[in-house]
């Protein structure tokens, strides 16, 4: 099949519709005429990503890079694929090779990070993460990474203010709330594991302590109690609704 028109337009409708053998296709016929043509290169090697084909992916970029060893575009193309390869060696080496370019990028330093855990240097990744958070600090992705880091090396007491900022960046990220549970679990402390499963934050839960003690009652009752008062309240306020 014949394309017509600007090269970048026919790939931009051709990804678009997904068309990932076409793209294939159409940019080999534009190597032909130019082998070292940078958008023809890239973006086969983006397509051969989407369809699972890693080492050609590889191939690719590295073509590119033999023209320009710090090409974002190509590296980056590169650590996905090798992230499905589980190379995490060389994923190191690609991270390194963008932060030299830019120390400032925080998906790189997350991704270096990640390859580090993968290899057990755990030290190490947290110190990406946290360099990737001075960038920036309400950056979930590296918050939840480091949490879970710090997790994995039992330290427990550690990671549980890291989920708290997770969840109040963005409450819709559940797994925060239950793996902060799980570390109160660690520590023995049942009432706050339960209460952070319901996805209270700690200054929250320290509070809701304070009130069943108060109340002279278990916490698992205190909360008990509170749901079914805020039950009656909606249906009193839905009654009283439906009555003006």
């Amino acid at each position: 099949m014949s394309y017509l028109g600007n090269p970048i337009d026919v790939i931009k409708k051709l990804y678009s519709e997904q068309k990932w053998h076409e793209i294939f296709t159409y940019c080999q016929t534009m190597l032909e005429s130019d082998p070292k043509d940078l958008v023809a290169l890239q973006n086969i090697a983006t397509a051969l990503l989407q369809v699972g084909k890693y080492d050609d992916v590889i191939s690719y970029c590295d073509t590119v890079l033999q023209m320009n060893p710090t090409d974002e575009y190509a590296l980056k193309n590169k650590i996905f694929a090798l992230e499905r390869l589980k190379k995490h060696d060389q994923i190191i080496m690609c991270c390194d090779k963008l932060l030299e370019k830019n120390q400032q990028d925080s998906w790189t330093l997350d991704s270096k990070g990640l390859a580090l855990n993968e290899l057990n240097r755990h030290d190490e990744a947290i110190s990406n993460y946290d360099a990737s958070l001075k960038i920036n600090p309400n950056n979930t992705t590296a918050l939840m990474n480091k949490a879970i880091t710090l997790s994995y090396l039992e330290r427990y007491a550690d990671a549980i203010p890291i989920y708290d900022k997770v969840q109040s960046v963005d409450n819709t990220i559940k797994e925060a709330g239950l793996a902060k549970s799980e570390a109160y679990t660690k520590l023995g402390k049942p009432d706050e594991a339960f209460l952070a499963a319901q996805g209270l934050l700690v200054p929250d839960i320290l509070k809701f302590k304070e009130k069943a003690a108060e109340k002279q009652m278990r916490v698992f009752d205190y909360y008990c109690l509170n749901e079914f008062l805020e039950i009656e309240k909606r249906e009193k306020q839905h009654r009283e609704k439906l009555d003006s």
